[in-house]
């Protein structure tokens, strides 16, 4: 009897030095401040904010270095330059905050134009000027005993302007700089090389122009959206622009008469004074298969049309 629960007892004890214990979660505060997460969450279940899309277009952009200039190529034909244009033309296609149109290009697409008897250029709202102010390139490097390292760097620097394109004023100028580089060594005659890297070119103007691009962008949608009435039939409304400018079904659209046109003795600039407004629209559907052949149907909500609509224009 005595022999059956010393037997008992020891296997009791080597199931309780088996069993494993798990130790309950702690719980941990999140790395980003509780305001912050409310934040996030509440941005997360608002409805998206529309974006009307301004038309702009990249006008000259200039290589006012030495940098890759010749007796054979002009300012406006450097490489450096067109390279500048590409990558911001690039960069505000890919936002799809803008109707970005061609303008360097210009005289190639009359051309084509031309021989297929199609001119149909559209009018922008804002012209972006630029150039290239700055750019270099340094090897730096220090060499030891059986080892050596070779940095490249590249740097860029861009001046940006916009322009209105019906008075010519520059109402906004910024500066973008940015650099690139890169780095090589050797261990007793191993490792990689310092060749010549080309690719650093690219990476310090993109590093510029994305340097300066938010502030420009900014900008851009400071200035007034507008469109243009197409058609305007009892209470039905076409205008210019749809789905893929913004323009979505049920958005109410104010319709302003412009204000007289006036010349300032001051500034010699023609100043239009207050525009009127004369009704709202409500967007009923869209038309169209491009941004620059789009349209939308609106009917009238309240006030009333002129018979003349060509002193009219849609904003928000």
């Amino acid at each position: 009897m005595k022999l059956r629960s010393i037997s008992v007892a020891g296997l009791c004890l080597a199931l309780g030095a088996c069993a494993t214990v798990t130790t309950p979660p702690k719980a941990a505060e999140a790395t980003a401040p509780r305001q912050q997460q409310i934040a996030a969450q509440e941005a997360a279940s608002l409805p998206p904010v529309r974006q009307l899309k301004r038309k702009i277009a990249i006008g000259r952009f200039s290589n006012e270095t030495r940098y890759g200039r010749t007796f054979f190529t002009d300012k406006a034909g450097d490489p450096l330059g067109k390279q500048a244009s590409d990558i911001l033309a690039s960069r505000l296609v890919a936002s799809k905050r803008f109707l970005v149109f061609e303008r360097p290009d210009l005289g190639r697409i009359q051309a084509e134009q031309s021989v297929q008897k199609d001119s149909q250029l559209i009018g922008v709202d804002t012209l972006i000027l630029g150039s290239v102010t700055e750019f270099g390139r340094a090897t730096t490097g220090k060499d030891g005993f059986l080892s050596g390292t070779k940095i490249q760097t590249a740097h860029a620097k861009v001046e940006l302007r916009l322009v209105d394109v019906k008075t010519g004023h520059a109402f906004f100028s910024a500066t973008g700089a940015g650099e690139a580089s890169t780095e090589s060594g050797q261990i007793a005659g191993f490792g990689s090389k310092a060749d010549y890297d080309g690719t650093l070119n690219d990476k310090a103007i993109a590093a510029a122009i994305s340097d300066v691009l938010g502030r420009l962008m900014t900008k851009l949608e400071e200035r007034q959206w507008k469109t243009d009435i197409l058609k305007a039939d009892a209470r039905t409304v076409y205008i210019s622009g749809g789905a893929r400018q913004g323009i979505r079904v049920g958005d109410q659209l104010q319709v302003y008469e412009a204000g007289e046109q006036v010349k300032s003795a001051q500034t010699g600039f023609q100043i239009s004074l207050p525009p009127r407004p004369v009704a709202k629209l409500r967007v009923q559907s869209s038309f169209g298969d491009s941004e620059t052949n789009e349209g939308s149907v609106a009917e009238l909500v309240s006030g009333t049309l002129p018979k003349s609509t060509a002193n009219l224009f849609v904003a928000e």
